[in-house]
């Protein structure tokens, strides 16, 4: 019997913005092709495959997706035993600058190698690369202390140890411009177009002009198994939302990862770009990354939210979770609210909630309780932006509901109405710094016990360091308010 060949997909056109080019190519069923299974099968699959290379990459404390192509033998042997990568990624930010305050490594450290543990059943076909093979890893042995990924992980372990299962969904705006990495630098990231002017949110006509790339960004993500339940355009200039099918948590933050890098992909191969700030212009509203969750028993499979005998059908487990979420929220929210830029968006009137507040079917509140039946009914946590991490956001909102659920934490009196027009006790209000909010996170007990003291140690430090980072810098509104005034 022949072995199976890996197909070659449609690359992309001299003009791709002119014809639809994942419209025209087969689809490959990464099952039968890599044998997503079990391991043995897995590396069966591969050597079927006639891979020569693969794709590994893991996500750092930004979110960001740090990898490498591994030689086809070289990846085998990772497979079962781990393999090095230089553990400077996890020792500077975002613009690859070190940290001067970390602990787990540094100069102090000399830089060595940390130990990766590839995640077999991880593994898509990258539909720009010829279907090559892409595998998610995470940090392990020491590092697994203070690896977004395996963060999540503890606090999964946390909830499965109490008897639940967590399902997860993640949605995400993201503006899209009609720019490259080049022309932004050249024009210092001002005066950008966007691909489409005016707000036209949940229009047909924007995209139908532009079904192409509605087409492509449905069918790689299909074909990446990041399923999309909803896609369409959101209020504002080039604004896209995009609503990931949920799944199980932990499966859902690789999702919600894959689908920020992998979009951004997609956009630059075209000649555009796609911007996941929590907000990029004051005259436009932030870019919202909510999260949709629920609790069943492993048991039964069932929900634990849902209880139609109670006001709007909530459990008393899910009104405890609920309070966890509404008490832990400030102490938190550095780990949703992760860079300088997430605290423009947190301002009274443009859709971002400003206190820990919760309410029924209420967007202006940072936690929505959405009734519904035993399959819908959830909570859907608001204050998250598009520029969160999926794993680290994911492990403050679950783990401190769990808290919730443990200390049987009663949520405050319903916001009803508008929130943003409302007083409320100073326990209830937001830090109104990245800095302010990390220095809560490293005092919280609370997040010691949940994820660890090395993780939190880790975090509030590159959080600290992005703010004074930040400091360093002077603003154009800076300059245009002090120059020649004062």
């Amino acid at each position: 019997m022949a072995a199976p060949k890996v197909k070659s997909l449609t690359q992309f056109p001299d003009d791709a913005r002119s014809s639809a080019s994942f419209m025209q190519r087969e689809v490959m069923d990464v099952d039968t092709l890599f044998g997503r299974r079990t391991l043995p099968e897995i590396k069966k699959g591969l050597r079927n495959a006639g891979v020569e290379y693969v794709k590994v990459g893991f996500f750092d404390v930004d979110g960001i997706m740090r990898g490498k192509y591994l030689k086809i033998d070289k990846f085998l042997s990772a497979l079962d035993n781990g393999f090095g990568f230089c553990d400077v990624v996890v020792g500077w930010d975002s613009d690859d600058k070190l940290y001067d305050s970390a602990k787990f490594t540094g100069w102090h450290t000399a830089y060595p190698d940390a130990m990766c543990r590839i995640i077999p059943e991880s593994v898509r076909a990258l539909p720009f690369e010829n279907n090559v093979p892409l595998f998610i890893a995470e940090l392990a042995e020491k590092g697994e202390t203070i690896c977004p990924r395996g963060t999540l992980k503890r606090v999964l372990k946390r909830a499965a140890d109490m008897g639940y299962g967590v399902n997860g969904a993640v949605e995400f705006e993201f503006f899209m411009f009609d720019e490259t990495p080049e022309s932004v630098r050249e024009k210092n990231y001002q005066n950008l177009k966007p691909i489409t002017p005016g707000n036209f949110g949940y229009s047909v006509l924007r995209s139908s002009v532009h079904s192409e790339f509605y087409h492509d960004l449905l069918n790689m993500c299909r074909d990446m198994r990041i399923p999309i339940e909803g896609l369409h355009t959101e209020t504002g200039p080039g604004v896209l939302e995009a609503a990931i099918m949920y799944d199980e948590a932990l499966e859902s933050a690789d999702r919600a990862a894959l689908f920020k890098t992998f979009t951004k992909v997609l956009a630059e191969r075209r000649g555009w770009m796609a911007a996941f700030m929590a907000k990029w212009n004051n005259k436009v509203p932030g870019q919202s990354g909510h999260i949709h969750l629920s609790l069943k028993d492993k048991r039964s499979g069932k929900s634990v939210f849902h209880d139609p005998k109670k006001p709007y059908k909530m459990s008393d487990t899910m009104r405890w979770f609920l309070g966890g979420q509404q008490a832990l929220m400030p102490e938190f929210l550095s780990m949703i609210a992760c860079t300088v830029n997430s605290y423009s968006r947190l301002v009274p009137g443009f859709w971002a909630p400003t206190n820990a507040t919760w309410g029924v079917e209420n967007r202006t509140t940072a936690l929505r309780v959405i009734p519904g039946s035993d399959k819908a009914q959830r909570i859907e946590y608001r204050i998250a932006a598009a520029d969160i991490n999926p794993y680290i956001a994911l492990s403050a909102a679950i783990g401190s509901g769990l808290w919730g659920i443990e200390h049987k934490i009663e949520p405050s009196k319903i916001v009803e109405g508008n929130a943003y027009t409302q007083e409320f006790p100073e326990k209830m209000q937001l830090p109104q710094t990245l800095f302010e909010a990390a220095g809560r996170l490293r005092k919280s007990k609370a997040a010691n016990d949940l994820f660890g003291a090395d993780f939190v140690e880790h975090y509030a430090q590159s959080r600290e360091w992005e703010e004074r980072e930040f400091r360093k810098y002077i603003t154009d509104w800076e300059l245009q308010r002090y120059f020649e005034i004062i």
